[in-house]
């Protein structure tokens, strides 16, 4: 077989490569994909012309795709070539500061304690736990771990084993039975997010025989410790439909299904509560959920919790004899804690504990005996809130500016410790506990950072920016102390603004190659997120969702006035929806940066919601809206980053993608970037990166990644003539 290599630049000649001219003398001629009419109808009569839409390929076997983004690699190739020096020093920094022999914080339920721990020059985890006893608590784990000691340790999973191999694996969840002795593990071995169900005797160390395909990665155990429950996706939308039940033992052909959900707008999710009392279905969409629940020890029927309605949305966990609900419910637009006794089945039981607020959001919550922490958001930042049994309440305190605190791994209800989690952009990853009663807190590990990491050696600020309508943007960013702010440096911008995830200011390893270079990096906490509370995310969203393209904008223009970076010297990063904004901001203000980092991104916004089939687009119509609307169809077509490139400059871009990928479908990049370079008037370089052995995460192993990493980052460095 001839290389891959040989393959493309030979197809570069073929009918469906044809040659194109190069953008600029230094570098090759790119691909040029073949165009074949093609018209994508809505049931409203709209129309358009999509003449790369043969790239399409549901199962990834079409010689011509596949010829086109393998000659879109070997062009990626040559133009990074000249890098390749700068790309073993990223790489070789950023593993540098690595501790390769690293562990967890161990966690301590039914009599185990468990945790995942790496090897040295290992990929992948390996998920082992050590029986509780006198003396055995985390920090001595930990101390046992960091030596080496493990003598005592029983290994559930090396997934290095289970990954021998392989292009990609990766364990999705794993569940031990309630009696210690079974373990149910779900595997993905492509990066789809299809997963394999295996079972494994932990006396013997022997498999079951028995495989479950086609499943996510949710396992749940009945008390019996023979039950588990599980979900099947659609083997097309790979939507979750099914939750099943499968004994130990029997054939899954058999597998009797418990829940099949009729309402392709809902993700279904499965779990216990915080009493081990009953097992738990979820059905959740953008507006709305429900919740089903059965006795872990007979678990035959499921009642309705409270029946589904528009606009309402909650969660449930029970505990101390009573079920707490975090709810929007009656106007709560920024949730509010309720409680209902057992046997309630509607909102009619439904009674107020911890109120609404218009300035305090509430994301999540843990009970405890003796006391209830609340995870919050407030004025862009987060805290837990501890509140006693009593009626008195504390913050756990932060030290920073801008920083991000949540709820860690707390398995067991009664103690009066608390875990939380504490980073910024300065601090690296750190977990806590904190004595509610005595007030001691202790911090049980911090990542590790090898090599001359002081952390006193950079700055991080939080600023405001004010959007072109009146609203103040929160921003985040981190610099290496001495920083002159004289509008020279160069300055990465990062931004998501999508289903009302926050991108809150975490430690990034290899960011400090940026640093440490001279650069800024930024967060912008545009709207479309959550960061100021439910609001916030409604207003960048549906009909509204312009807002976040423009705040990123803004938030470029405000750093670059305050000088914080040159104007000709601002890079932008997002991903998957993040990447929608990439493309965004290319087509609406494309002389602002000089090089736009994309990755898995979400480009063909009219054509997917359009398409019913495609994984996740029913679930999301509430969150951009639905096209066959015609209202939907002409606010979506106005920002379709896909839809509305157009002759102009557009600035160096590095867009990256899996052919695996089940959230973004790899034909979205392939056919912005083969229209791109149609219509594109610059001689800046456009580099389309697919891997062909992955899925929406990129390249499974703990090392890979940050080689990935390393290609983008060089790409980035040099475009912005940073040495």
């Amino acid at each position: 077989m001839k290389p891959l290599r040989f393959l493309a630049c030979l197809l570069l000649t073929s009918p469906l490569l044809m040659s194109s001219t190069a953008s600029a003398q230094t570098l090759p001629t790119p691909p040029d994909a073949a165009q074949h009419p093609h018209v994508v109808t809505a049931p409203h009569g709209a129309q358009r012309q999509d003449p790369y839409y043969w790239l399409r390929d549901d199962e990834r076997k079409n010689p011509a795709m596949l010829a086109y983004l393998n000659a879109e690699n070997a062009y990626a190739d040559a133009v990074l070539a000249p890098t390749k020096p700068l790309q073993d020093k990223l790489y070789d920094e950023t593993v540098a500061r690595i501790r390769q022999d690293d562990a967890s914080v161990p966690f301590r339920e039914r009599g185990f304690w468990y945790y995942a721990r790496f090897e040295t020059g290992k990929d992948y985890p390996i998920h082992a736990r050590r029986k509780d006893g006198p003396g055995v608590d985390a920090a001595s784990l930990l101390a046992a771990n960091t030596v080496g000691e493990f003598h005592d340790e029983q290994v559930l999973l090396d997934v290095n084993a289970l990954a021998a191999g392989k292009d990609y694996y990766n364990v999705g969840d794993y569940e031990v039975s309630p009696d210690n002795t079974t373990l149910a593990w779900a595997e993905d071995s492509n990066g789809r997010r299809q997963h394999v169900i295996r079972f494994r005797n932990l006396a013997t160390g022997v498999d079951y025989p028995e495989t479950i395909s086609g499943v996510s990665g949710d396992l749940v155990w009945a008390d019996d410790n023979r039950t588990l429950f599980y979900i099947e996706n659609d083997p097309d939308t790979l939507l979750t439909v099914r939750v099943k039940k499968h004994v130990l033992g029997s054939d899954p052909k058999n597998d009797p299904v418990v829940h099949e959900e009729a309402d392709d707008n809902y993700y279904l999710s499965i779990g216990r509560t915080r009493d081990e009392r009953y097992i738990i279905i979820a059905m959740s969409s953008t507006l709305s959920s429900e919740l089903r629940y059965a006795p872990a020890a007979n678990p035959v029927q499921f009642s309705v919790f409270a029946p589904r309605a528009r606009d309402v949305e909650y969660e449930a966990d029970h505990f101390g004899g009573r079920w707490v609900i975090r709810t929007n419910a009656d106007g709560a637009t920024n949730f509010k804690l309720v409680t209902a006794a057992d046997g309630a089945t509607s909102r009619t039981d439904w009674q107020d504990w911890i109120g609404h607020r218009d300035d305090v959001l509430i994301e999540d919550f843990e009970l405890f005996d003796g006391f209830t922490a609340i995870a919050e958001r407030s004025g862009g930042l987060e805290r837990v809130r501890l509140l006693r049994a009593n009626g008195s309440e504390e913050f756990v305190r932060a030290d920073e500016p801008a920083y991000s605190m949540g709820l860690a791994t707390n398995s067991e209800p009664n103690t009066d410790w608390v875990r939380y989690s504490y980073t910024s952009m300065t601090t690296p990853g750190s977990v806590y506990e904190l004595n509610v009663a005595t007030g001691e807190r202790r911090l049980l590990k911090r990542q590790p950072v090898l090599g001359d990491f002081n952390p006193d050696n950079y700055v991080t600020e939080r600023l405001w920016a004010t959007a072109r309508d009146g609203t103040r943007v929160p921003v985040s960013l981190v610099y290496r102390k001495g920083f002159a702010r004289d509008g020279k440096a160069a300055l990465l911008l990062y931004g998501y603004g999508s289903y009302g995830a926050s991108m809150d200011p975490g430690f990034s390893i290899s960011t400090l190659s940026l640093l440490d270079r001279g650069m800024v990096y930024a967060i912008a906490h545009v709207r479309g997120g959550q960061e100021l509370g439910r609001r916030w995310y409604e207003d960048g969203k549906l009909l509204k969702k312009v807002n976040t393209f423009t705040d990123f904008i803004d938030v470029r223009d405000f750093l670059v006035r305050e000088g914080y970076a040159a104007p000709d010297r601002v890079a932008a990063h997002g991903g998957s929806a993040g990447g929608l904004l990439m493309g965004a901001v290319a087509n609406m203000a494309p002389d602002k940066f000089r090089v736009i980092l994309s990755q898995v991104p979400f480009v063909d916004v009219v054509t997917t919601m359009l398409d019913p089939s495609i994984p996740l687009t029913t679930n999301e119509y509430d969150e951009w809206g639905n096209p066959e609307d015609k209202t939907y169809y002409d606010y979506i077509l106005g920002y379709s980053p896909y839809d509305n490139l157009r002759a102009q400059a557009y600035p160096a871009m590095f867009i990256g993608t899996g052919l695996w990928d089940s959230q973004v479908q790899y034909w979205e990049p392939a056919k912005y970037v083969a229209r791109l370079r149609d219509v594109n008037t610059s001689a800046a370089p456009v580099v389309f990166r697919t891997n062909m052995d992955a899925g929406h995460g990129g390249k499974s192993g703990r090392f890979r990644r940050y080689r990935e990493q390393a290609e983008m980052y060089a790409f980035l460095l040099e475009q912005l003539g940073v040495d």
